[in-house]
């Protein structure tokens, strides 16, 4: 099978070097070439495409900003964005996906032995899905260790149906693609829709900035998930990067436990964490939603969500930027409906009301 080839553009030669080694541990992937800046990098497209970029977000002669929105006008290639854990740099990578960029990744840095696999994981997993991506115009997984169901983190709901309250809930998932998918999804919701808990995989601290940037453009309130927060009318939770994110109840009240723990479906946050704990916790009360994305994270817990009385829907194939995650889920035979992105908002306050 052919390799996903892909051009690193950093001026760091450790991260340069890093990412290279990471990269080529991985049978599927094959670093065509390395670059110190965009106009090595321009010139090293002009030889050879690559199936993949990944962009530093700070460069000295050229900001990555700039040379991803030159790169989309011109040839407009699956872009992954590189970047420091630093606020100013969370905030512009955000603002790289708006500009085409399909998914960020964390510079890698040292850590414990786990600590690096994880990371290997995951930079690997993202290059694979950006490679599937439509890109603005919009392979199979290398297993390299056990991949752990949602079985680490809480078990399976029993088959006692949840008493149903008059408080309706929505739960989402989604990966690659689901950035600009989410701000779409929570642009539409009135600001008395029920209360939304929200899986998008992201790196730590991104999801901080990108809570903000909902909050700054919805009607509806949008934080990072906090433990304890309550889920409440008019306000969406997203489960902050690098940490699982459950639903729980206690009488009337829902609210979320964000925990450390390993990664399930390769994925911390994973959102078959989150489904499973709202099939356990709100079964019947709940609408979830899985939308685009690679892999299979969400399909299991979606389907766990659906025995328990939930209803379910999948964004459809035309609206999203890669189909793994939907189309998993709807495989198992745990989707209700299958909808494009826009429609999807207006039929869950048609399910709540």
């Amino acid at each position: 099978m052919k390799k996903i080839r892909v051009l690193i553009v950093d001026d760091s030669a450790v991260v340069r070097q890093t990412l290279s080694e990471i990269m080529s541990s991985d049978p599927m992937i094959e670093v065509m070439a390395t670059a110190s800046d965009p106009f090595v990098a321009a010139k090293r497209i002009q030889d050879e495409v690559p199936d993949v970029i990944t962009l530093d977000v700070e460069m000295p002669r050229m900001d990555g900003i700039t040379f991803l929105r030159k790169l989309m006008s011109q040839h407009p290639i699956p872009v992954v964005m590189c970047s420091s854990l630093t606020d100013k740099g969370s905030e512009t990578a955000l603002k790289a996906m708006e500009f085409g960029a399909v998914e960020i990744i964390n510079k890698p840095r040292l850590g414990t032995k786990q600590f690096l696999e994880e990371a290997r994981v995951m930079i690997c997993d993202t290059i694979k899905a950006a490679a599937t991506a439509r890109v603005r115009r919009p392979m199979p997984e290398h297993k390299v260790a056990p991949k752990l169901t949602a079985d680490v983190m809480l078990p399976k709901p029993t088959s006692k149906a949840m008493i149903q309250t008059t408080e309706k809930l929505v739960i989402v998932g989604a990966s690659t693609g689901g950035t600009e998918a989410l701000r779409i999804f929570l642009e539409e919701f009135p600001v008395d829709c029920p209360g939304i808990v929200i899986v998008q995989h992201m790196p730590e601290h991104f999801t901080a900035a990108f809570s903000k940037r909902l909050d700054s453009i919805c009607r509806i309130s949008v934080k990072e998930a906090a433990d304890n927060d309550s889920v409440v009318r008019g306000r969406a939770l997203i489960a902050p990067g690098n940490k699982h994110t459950l639903l729980k109840r206690s009488g009337a009240r829902y609210f979320v436990e964000v925990k450390d723990g390993p990664l399930v479906s390769r994925h911390r946050p994973s959102v078959d964490v989150l489904f499973r704990s709202a099939a356990r916790y709100a079964g019947k009360n709940a609408v979830g939603v899985i939308m685009t994305g690679m892999g299979d994270d969400g399909a299991r817990g979606m389907l766990e969500m659906k025995e328990a009385g939930a209803t379910t829907i999948a964004q459809d194939e035309a609206s999203c930027v890669v189909f793994g995650m939907p189309n998993e889920a709807i495989k198992r035979n745990a989707v209700d409906k299958v909808l494009s992105l826009d429609k999807i908002t207006r039929e869950v306050m048609r399910l709540c009301d």
